[in-house]
């Protein structure tokens, strides 16, 4: 795991120390070693900061050249099969210097050049220069596990893995892009190729780049999307056992390659299905498997010790508890910096606090991201069946007056309103957007000078709904190319590379998310009754009979009540209702009273503490 900035431009660009600066602001990412090369003509500069994980000698250093000096290369992730792509590559008459994956990246691109990223399996995000060709090549992973972002004008390229290397640049303007904001106050994160910055973009999972130096010209594609569900037969129709046998192979597979590092390597253990079932697999793959389990002492319902210890007895594994203390408010602006564009999760804050305390004994750990979106793990995807199954015959008419009537009547966090909100949805062809945090009657009222503003989160969100048969489908879908990509995997990347700390996702190989996508139907993913049904058997196979399959317990903290009183409470309310502040001090007024009154609102009041500390922070203008 590394970081990567560089930059590219049709003309020579003379002295840019920014770079160097830009850089260093990555320092997180890759604190073993750094480097820097630029082009003889000037005209294009690569920096690096590496977090040795394979290969730890010299000769795996970056930027890296090819043998022949014509290609350069720096690069942020870990390609899983690159032995497999050795061995193809060395039968071709490719030599090799290194035993990295960097290098393979390169020979690959000598191989099949642009179309190289279609056979590699990992994680990853790089820039690599063709001097031959005169252009810059960047690629981002299929899922999205690691980030970049990009600047394109007056025929330059700029690239870094996070925002806040770009701002090093004293050209880059510093002002919020409306629509990003509107989507963010609406979602929870900003989506695809948006970017919180107005100018700058991110590229987007599974998405290419193409930046010809010779014209200043960009061309942007699409390599990898979700496959189509090739069958959608009912109970009867489909080889369950076969699916069954499958996924396991296809998980004990992805385990075993991830399970490879010249460093120490461990497995996040909460003891839910998905760590749970990564830790069966990796106990077959290691002779003795390290596993960690965060305990939360004072707040009894996040603390998952007792689960995590059947599954590490039963597999024998390497197991430490770690003991995360009260996280106190000074670390707010921290994450707020750290994560350059801030999303709606305070889980970000447990995220921290375990790869800070994992850091101390393994520089990798396996996690199990990505199961819910796979397997229809979230509790939503249950009601949301439910509700169809029942309300889907009422006339859309009365539907939509409920949701108006909602809207209208119900406080904002009063629980059950965006359920009611959401009763209009048009169950044939989308989603409804059930965890909305501010509609868009409550955003215009937050934000001053209404006319500068484009309230278009709603239209946003209704064209990434993917078109998939059914409701399920759809909804999963979603999730992995929206939810997952803009915050679950953001949290990880951000909270963990603070951290130095490289998080791998084992359901995450593209073999796993093509095998749920396009084979397994929706009846054994999720009903109205059950969650995660082809996976919750495939345990049922490897973990402990007594291992309690319906809990679900999602990675948070107690923040409503933390809220309520003490430093947590001050804080919130000097930054929301400071001279400075720039949401409507009355709007957050009644926020602030309606969450002392029992309402759900401590994520929202999250939304803007962060937004506000990450703007002070980078200096942001609106």
């Amino acid at each position: 795991m590394c970081g990567v900035i560089g930059i590219a431009s049709s003309a020579p660009m003379g002295k840019c120390d920014w770079l160097a600066s830009g850089r260093e602001a990555l320092r997180h990412r890759g604190p073993d070693s750094a480097g820097e090369w630029w082009s003889a003509d000037g005209c294009v500069g690569f920096g690096h900061r590496r977090l040795s994980i394979i290969d730890l000698s010299d000769t795996a250093q970056q930027p890296m050249h090819d043998r022949e000096g014509k290609l350069c290369i720096v690069f942020n992730g870990e390609i899983y099969n690159f032995d497999e792509l050795r061995r193809e590559l060395s039968a071709k008459g490719h030599a090799f210097r290194s035993s990295s994956d960097t290098e393979v990246i390169l020979e690959s691109y000598r191989e099949w050049g642009t179309d190289c990223v279609t056979h590699l399996n990992g994680m990853f995000a790089f820039a690599l220069y063709d001097g031959r060709q005169r252009q810059v090549f960047l690629a981002r992973d299929r899922a999205g596990e690691k980030p970049l972002f990009y600047v394109h004008g007056n025929k330059s390229l700029r690239f870094a893995s996070e925002l806040k290397a770009l701002l090093e640049d004293p050209t880059l303007l510093r002002r919020v892009n409306p629509q990003a904001l509107d989507c963010y106050l609406a979602m929870g994160f900003v989506p695809g190729a948006l970017c919180i910055l107005e100018g700058v973009n991110k590229l987007p999972p599974g998405h290419s780049l193409l930046f010809n130096l010779q014209t200043g010209e960009l061309k942007r594609w699409r390599y990898w999307e979700l496959p189509p569900l090739n069958h959608a037969g009912g109970k009867g129709l489909v080889d369950e056992v076969g699916l069954l046998d499958e996924l396991e192979k296809l998980l004990h597979d992805a385990v075993r390659r991830q399970l490879v590092a010249d460093v120490p390597v461990g497995v996040m253990l909460s003891g839910g299905v998905d760590s749970s079932v990564v830790t069966a697999m990796a106990a077959r793959a290691v002779r003795r498997v390290k596993t960690f389990t965060i305990r939360f002492p004072r707040h009894g319902q996040f603390d998952e010790t007792e689960h995590a210890r059947l599954i590490a007895r039963h597999f024998g594994t390497d197991h430490t508890e770690l003991e995360a203390q009260d996280s106190t408010v000074d670390l707010l602006p921290v994450l707020a910096r750290q994560f350059d564009e801030p999303i709606v999760d305070s889980s970000m804050i447990p995220t921290y606090l375990v790869s800070r305390m994992i850091r101390q004994h393994c520089k990798v750990a396996l996690g199990g991201d990505g199961g819910d979106e796979l397997f229809g793990g979230y509790g939503h995807y249950n009601r949301l069946l439910w509700t169809q199954n029942h309300l889907q015959w009422v006339p859309i008419s009365l539907r939509a007056g409920i949701s108006k009537m909602a809207e209208a009547v119900l406080p904002v966090g009063f629980r059950g309103r965006n359920w009611l909100q959401s009763l209009n949805t048009d169950w044939q062809r989308s989603v409804p957007l059930i965890a909305a945090y501010f509609d868009p009657h409550m955003r215009r009222r937050m934000l001053p000078g209404l006319r500068q503003w484009q309230f278009v989160a709603e239209d946003i969100r209704q064209q990434r709904v993917p078109n998939a048969g059914d409701l399920l489908q759809r909804t999963t879908r979603m999730d992995f190319e929206n939810y997952m990509a803009e915050d679950i995997l953001v949290k990880v990347d951000r909270a963990s590379m603070l951290n130095s700390l490289e998080v791998r996702a084992p359901f995450l190989d593209h073999r796993l998310i093509e095998f749920s996508f396009s084979k397994v139907p929706s009846f054994l993913k999720a009903t109205a009754s059950h969650r995660k049904v082809l996976l919750k058997r495939l345990a049922v196979r490897l973990l402990p009979s007594e291992f309690d399959q319906q809990r679900k317990q999602g990675f948070g903290i107690p923040l409503a009540s933390w809220i309520q009183s003490g430093p947590w409470r001050k804080c919130f309310h000097d930054i929301l209702l400071s001279e400075n502040a720039f949401f409507n001090r009355k709007v957050v007024n009644n926020l602030l009273s309606w969450q002392e009154k029992g309402m759900a609102n401590s994520e929202r009041l999250f939304a803007l503490v962060l937004f506000e500390l990450w703007r002070k922070e980078y200096r942001v203008s609106l």
